[in-house]
Formats: C-alpha cells, structure tokens, sequence
C-alpha cells in the first residue's frame, strides 16, 4: 500500500457526497475530512452512451455490471469496485491499486434490515454491514467476532439540494483499531451502500 493510500484508507471518519446532479447518469462521489478538506474521490467508470440513455430513460441500469475508481487527492488509483450484473442480490468486488482481489462485499438478504457480509477472497468471514431497520439508511460496521468496529450514517445535505438534486451524502466512522481487508471493505461499503441499494429503490 501507498503512502498515499494509506493517508486516505486509515481515516477514521470519511465524508462521502455524491455530486449533485438534475439528471443522473453517472455516479461521483467527493471523499472529504469533517473540516470539508478534499481526500479522494470516486467515479464510475466504463459506461457508453448507449448505458447512460438506457440510465436515463429505464430502470433497467440497475442490473447491469457497475464500475468505480476510488483515488486520493493526487489523482492515483487506491480502489476498483465493480458490482456485476444481478438480479435479486448484489455483491461488490473490491480490489486494490495492482488490481488483487482485497475481498467482496456480499448482500446476505432481500427482505428486512439489509446485511452485506464482507468475504476474503477464498470465502472466510470477515465481518458484515447491516441497516438498523429495514427503511434505515444508517448501517452498523461489525467484524468477524460480531464486535462493532464502525458506521456508516445518511447525512441531509439540506432541504433545498435534497429536493431538486439526486445527491446524497454519507459519512463513514471507523474504529482507529481496524486494519487489514476488513477496514478496505468497510471503507469501499461506504460507497457500496448507494450503488447497491440506491439503484434498487424502485424495485
């Protein structure tokens, strides 16, 4: 891992705010410090103007394979996350700068509080992700033992952008003890939570 990478990933508390758009057909996302200092951003990444027409006239978008770009301030590279083509339950494939597989962020449910668990590449267990209801847009971090090591909470930007603008925003709390695999899917959920569940509204 970078120096660069490693300023952005080992923050405790990340600001992640969509850009907000009249008409959305690109997702982009500011990844910012509690004082609005600019960290990173994200960008999807790979679509055609045949994809964004069929974002902008059809709910259809949603069930297509998705790509992002995590990068720090300087432009680099950190993450990949690709959500592939679904149908009824999403996964997030999260590798990093070199394009290794860090591990996948897996939707465990369809009906109640949504929970996403967070897998190694080989399968093992390293924690999950869940709503704390079923119409709660606030998420509770755990790690494989079930101990809660972090938040990831939906922040009204206010009134008046929320109401004319697709924009949202979400602010990520992690515990300063968490590393490894586990903090990288929990840092990429941040941005997972939208993409997979966002798109799925109108479902």
């Amino acid at each position: 891992m970078t120096l660069a990478a490693k300023s952005l990933l080992d923050n405790d508390v990340v600001v992640v705010r969509q850009r907000p758009k009249f008409i959305e057909v690109t997702n982009q996302y500011d990844l910012l410090d509690t004082a609005g200092t600019a960290l990173g951003t994200v960008h999807e990444v790979g679509q055609s103007a045949a994809r964004k027409a069929i974002r902008l006239f059809t709910n259809f978008d949603q069930y297509l394979t998705h790509r992002y770009e995590v990068k720090d301030a300087s432009g680099a590279i950190l993450l990949t996350l690709v959500r592939p083509a679904k149908i009824m339950k999403s996964k997030i494939e999260v590798s990093d700068a070199a394009g290794v597989l860090v591990g996948t962020i897996v939707q465990r449910n369809i009906i109640g509080s949504k929970r996403f668990g967070f897998e190694a590449p080989d399968g093992t267990d390293l924690g999950e992700i869940q709503g704390e209801s079923w119409i709660s847009w606030n998420f509770q971090i755990k790690d494989a033992t079930g101990t809660p090591v972090g938040r990831v909470d939906k922040k009204f930007a206010g009134l008046l952008s929320e109401a004319f603008t697709t924009a949202d925003t979400y602010v990520l709390t992690l515990e300063k003890a968490l590393a490894g695999p586990t903090r990288v899917l929990a840092f990429a959920a941040a941005v997972a939570i939208d993409t997979a569940l966002k798109q799925d509204d109108a479902n």
